[in-house]
């Protein structure tokens, strides 16, 4: 009976889990709840709960038709949150694309598109285009490794925002930076309208 007690709590306890941190992997719940992650898997089909991959597909199918300045298919990772003008996050599963072959380290553009394309995202304008990035890499990114990176909007002006970026690896931050973002308009680009910062 304790055994059947244990079991029923701690499936509790993970659907409170999963339903506060969505993004857990079978490994990290394994990891808290001292369990195999065999044990977790199991526990998840009991409870109908699908694995990582499906809910971030999920949660980021919904995210999709909020995008005003960029196709779905044009931000690097999958996005997961879209709060437009104020918050974006995205998740990228760095993968044997991503990295050398031989240091099986991330190849540092990867980890500076997911910022900039979820720079881009978070504005609410037709066109949205960089101006500029400072950027700053604060260690090494390998295979395997789940970023999970977070655009917030700083400054929003109405041709343009300046947009803070950080991407973190389980608890580590590994990437950081500053994006100034132009607004534009379609009539504006045909016009050949280039953004261009004032530097009064």
């Amino acid at each position: 009976m304790a055994a059947v007690r244990n079991k029923r709590q701690r499936q509790h306890e993970l659907t409170a889990l999963i339903e506060s941190e969505p993004f857990l992997t079978d490994e990290d719940l394994a990891e808290r709840f001292r369990v195999s992650v065999q044990t977790i898997r199991l526990d998840r089909l009991a409870l109908g709960i699908p694995e990582l991959r499906e809910r971030i597909r999920a949660v980021a199918t919904n995210k999709q038709e909020e995008l005003r300045s960029l196709e779905v298919t044009e931000v690097i990772g999958e996005l997961i949150e879209l709060d437009l003008n104020r918050m974006a996050i995205s998740i990228l599963e760095i993968s044997p694309e991503h990295v050398f072959s031989r240091t099986k380290i991330a190849r540092g553009h990867y980890l500076f598109a997911q910022a900039n394309s979820l720079a881009v995202s978070v504005i609410d304008a037709e066109i949205v285009l960089t101006g500029s990035a400072e950027v700053r890499f604060i260690r090494p990114v390998k295979e395997n490794e789940r970023l999970i990176s977070k655009a917030v909007v700083v400054e929003n002006r109405d041709d343009r925002a300046l947009v803070e970026v950080r991407s973190k690896s389980g608890d580590e931050y590994v990437f950081e930076g500053q994006f100034v973002v132009f607004k534009m308009t379609v009539h504006r680009m045909e016009n050949g309208g280039a953004p261009v910062e004032n530097r009064d």
